[in-house]
Order: structure tokens, then sequence, then C-alpha cells
């Protein structure tokens, strides 16, 4: 069975993936009000399919060292969602038709419904919207924040819903312009993953402490 941290990274990274190499918009002025805010989500807005690759450090408590992947994200359209690890091992993970689905390299695929569990379609519906450019449907499922600062902005996500709550704290998405190039999602345990996206995939620290992942993803 994929856990539910897992499964929610892949959600979050997938639905970031349809902006990092696409044509980039009009860039909108930055603020802290709502409306900039909306105006911000509307102008990512990004047609389907699109592909980006990645990187990801996640810091758990149960590992003396960060575990890094990286590979590529695809948005295929609605909720089809997959994301293809490539180093260190194969593994290829899909989300479709209300199902999520992992395989890995050598073993048989794994699979089991969002049924199972609705606090993931909330995230998914959710998130399909924002690659929608959707603001108001976002924010019925987070508290959405804007912050502009010397790099450029980022968006924080709250979870409005309990459930969801009880997984993950927060989401900050960190961008330039019209171009997402970072997410960083803060498990309510403690545990930490940060996804470099597109150009930014390339430039993963040898050194890795998430104050230097932050300073990178704030356009350090």
């Amino acid at each position: 069975m994929i856990s539910g941290s897992k499964t929610l990274a892949l959600l979050f990274g997938l639905s970031l993936s349809c902006w990092a190499n696409a044509q980039e918009p009009e860039a909108r002025a930055a603020g802290s009000s709502s409306a900039d805010a909306q105006a911000l989500i509307a102008s990512l807005a990004r047609p389907a399919p699109s592909r980006t690759p990645f990187a990801e450090a996640r810091f758990m408590k149960v590992l003396e060292q960060p575990l890094v992947v990286s590979g590529e994200l695809a948005w295929l359209g609605g909720d089809r969602l997959e994301r293809r690890v490539e180093k260190p091992a194969r593994e290829t993970a899909t989300i479709a038709d209300g199902e999520v689905t992992q395989q890995r390299e050598g073993r048989k695929p794994r699979s089991f419904s969002l049924r199972r569990a609705p606090q993931l379609q909330v995230l998914l519906d959710s998130f399909v919207a924002l690659l929608g450019g959707d603001a108001g449907r976002l924010n019925q499922a987070f508290d959405v924040r804007q912050e502009s600062h010397a790099g450029g902005w980022t968006l924080t996500l709250v979870p409005r819903d309990a459930r969801v709550a009880k997984a993950i704290a927060s989401i900050q998405i960190d961008g330039r312009g019209g171009e997402p190039r970072c997410m960083r999602m803060q498990e309510a345990d403690g545990d930490l993953a940060v996804d470099l996206l597109g150009d930014l995939a390339a430039r993963m620290p040898a050194a890795l402490t998430r104050d230097a992942l932050a300073a990178l993803c704030k356009g350090g």
C-alpha cells in the first residue's frame, strides 16, 4: 500500500508540474491582497498535457539524511497525473479515474481507489482547480495567502479540511513572474518535502539543508 503521506506528496508535486516549463504569461503585480492572489492564480493556468523535470528532497525524522529523488512530472489533463522517478531507482506513480497506481521496476503494480481516502480526493479536486487557474474553487479547500519578495512571490496554502490538516500543515509555492520554481510541503508531523521544478531541478545543492533549499526557492 502506498502511504498517505507519499500519496499526498504525489498529488501536490504533480499538480505543480504543469507550470514549470510552459510559456510564461504576462507577469502580474505581486501583492498581499486576496484580489492579487486570485489574479496570480488565474495567471498560472496551463493547458494539458504538460511535463517538466523535478528533483525532490524529503526530510524525514526516521532518516539521518534527506532522501533525494529526481525524474519527470506530468499533468495529462483532468485528474490524470503522472510521476516518473529515474533516480535513484525507476518508479512510476499515476492518478487516473479515481485510482492511484504505483509501479516499481521488477515488482508488480500496486493500486488503490481514492474512495478509500476521501481527503485525497479533496486535494486532487482542489489542485486540478489550481491547474485551471480557478482561485475561487481552490479557496474553498485552502486558506490562500500571497507574499511578494525580492526573488519573486510565495503562495502559502493552509488546508481548511481538518482531515487534510492532520497530514499537511501547509504548502508553499515559490515562483517568479508566471513561473512556479519550487514547492515546499510541510507535513503535520514535522517531515518536509521540497520539490525543485523545471530548470531549478538541476540545482539541487550538494550540502542539503532546509535553510539552503529555502534560500534557493526564494530566488537565492
